[in-house]
């Protein structure tokens, strides 16, 4: 730093990130309270109101410094940094949140470090993944009462492991149980997935579906409220999906024709099972969400964000026993590629990589139908329509590009036994009435069914 900025940071004042001291003294609170937030300095020998008095420098002050930075709890790193006669200290932000001194725990609120609360703790604790909901032991579910032995031994059948090993040593593998003076205590996960009533534990863990009639989600057709196991709840919500979804038809000349869904169903159900896997459990005001447009069907849940995170390359895991237990069921895997398989499962149903947009706070993740789905429930519409909106020879331009899969100017000239004139007319008219398409140029026009007038229908 040279002196022409600290004259800028001098001219500027504190802030979030810049503390003035004359001394060393109470500097192990300004070092938590950085540590704790995005990081900062700490000007030595500088008075509140911006006036350089200096400080001596000196292996002694620079000791003293590192052994209250080593002193905190856990270890903070500083740098140092002399400008003149006033001593830098360097804070980064804290890796191993929340940092603790001798007078309690610490954070940086505008130009002030400020005495965290206890909720504030808290949250820096949860956020930091130092408590996780998934591994809290819940004193009140009593086994064996409220233990659903039919979602266990389900559970087993899907994980193909065997139903006669003893209850208690497969629940301890799992890591869903702990044994205390010889009783058996579950934590959440276990609640989660094998509790007679779930919800009555933790009523937010209900999944919401709701079907809309509009794009803007205003008049709702139908709504449930999805409750059960987590491995229950998921299969339930794709139920609704399927119940729902549309379905095209591809007939190949074989007996039995081709359905063509309108939406990739495995790519869904990974979202799902994402949503449940990675869901903030701590936030208790907010179900995850399925929304049912009839453009598009949004998956909708509250997370915490991860530090640095980049779609579909950082793996994380915010309730790892959740996830664990998904994994032994082959409902997603523990490695964190479920965005991978979701482009793979869109990809091979020809349908549109979905729209995805999260915050700090939020995750949502929108699928648009398949383009195969609108190819031929496209043309299925349009079938349905052209009685009352072509002529007769227009029809049978129409069943011959169904059936070659495009028409010419002179092809639709001896179909429809017209000229060129009528013919460029004719077509046209196809054109604008949104049921063909005009592709190429010159010599080389041809017309083709317009497949995303079912977008606009």
């Amino acid at each position: 730093m040279t002196k022409n900025e600290l004259e800028l940071i001098l001219a500027e004042g504190e802030g979030y990130k810049i503390e003035f001291k004359e001394s060393i003294s109470s500097i192990d609170k300004e070092m938590v309270a950085f540590a704790n937030s995005s990081g900062g300095r700490i000007f030595l020998g500088i008075t509140d109101n911006k006036e350089i008095k200096g400080i001596t420098t000196t292996n002694k002050l620079k000791s003293q410094i590192q052994d209250i930075a080593n002193n905190c709890k856990p270890k903070i790193h500083i740098l140092f940094e002399e400008v003149g006669n006033v001593f830098v200290v360097e804070v980064r932000e804290g890796e191993d949140k929340p940092y603790e001194c001798s007078a309690g725990y610490f954070k940086r609120i505008g130009p002030n470090s400020q005495k965290m609360t206890r909720n504030e703790i808290i949250e820096i604790f949860k956020s930091e993944g130092k408590v996780r909901f998934d591994e809290l032991i819940e004193p009140k579910f009593n086994y064996p009462k409220d233990f659903d032995r039919n979602k266990f031994l389900s559970f087993l059948e899907l994980a193909e492991l065997s139903k006669t090993t003893k209850k208690e040593i497969v629940l301890s593998s799992f890591g869903v149980v702990e044994k205390q003076e010889g009783k058996l205590y579950f934590n959440n996960a276990g609640i989660l997935f094998f509790a007679k009533e779930p919800q009555k534990y933790v009523p937010w863990s209900v999944f919401t579906v709701v079907l809309f009639k509009d794009k803007n989600g205003a008049d709702v057709i139908d709504r449930k409220e999805i409750t059960g196991g987590l491995f229950e709840i998921v299969n339930k919500v794709m139920d609704f999906v399927r119940l729902y979804a549309k379905v095209a038809y591809r007939f190949t000349g074989k007996p039995q024709r081709e359905n063509i869904y309108e939406y990739p169903f495995e790519a869904i159900r990974e979202a799902v099972i994402n949503s449940v896997m990675h869901k903030d459990y701590f936030e208790h005001g907010h179900n995850n969400i399925l929304k049912f447009f009839p453009d598009r069907i949004q998956i909708e849940n509250i997370w915490i964000k991860p530090k640095n995170f980049i779609l579909g390359k950082t793996i994380f895991r915010r309730n790892q026993i959740i996830a664990d237990l998904f994994a032994r069921i082959h409902f997603g895997e523990k490695i964190g590629s479920g965005m991978e398989r979701i482009r793979e499962y869109c990809k091979k149903e020809n349908s549109p990589f979905p729209n995805i947009h999260f915050t700090e706070t939020h995750f949502y993740i929108a699928f648009k139908p398949s383009k195969e789905y609108l190819k031929y429930a496209g043309r299925e519409i349009m079938a349905d329509k052209i009685n009352t909106v072509l002529s007769e020879r227009q029809k049978k331009a129409f069943d011959y590009v169904k059936e070659n899969g495009k028409i010419t100017n002179n092809e639709y000239r001896k179909l429809a036994n017209v000229g060129k004139v009528y013919a460029v007319k004719e077509l046209n008219d196809m054109v604008n009435k949104k049921i063909l398409l005009r592709k190429g140029y010159g010599r080389s026009v041809h017309y083709v069914l317009n497949s995303e007038r079912l977008v606009n229908d």
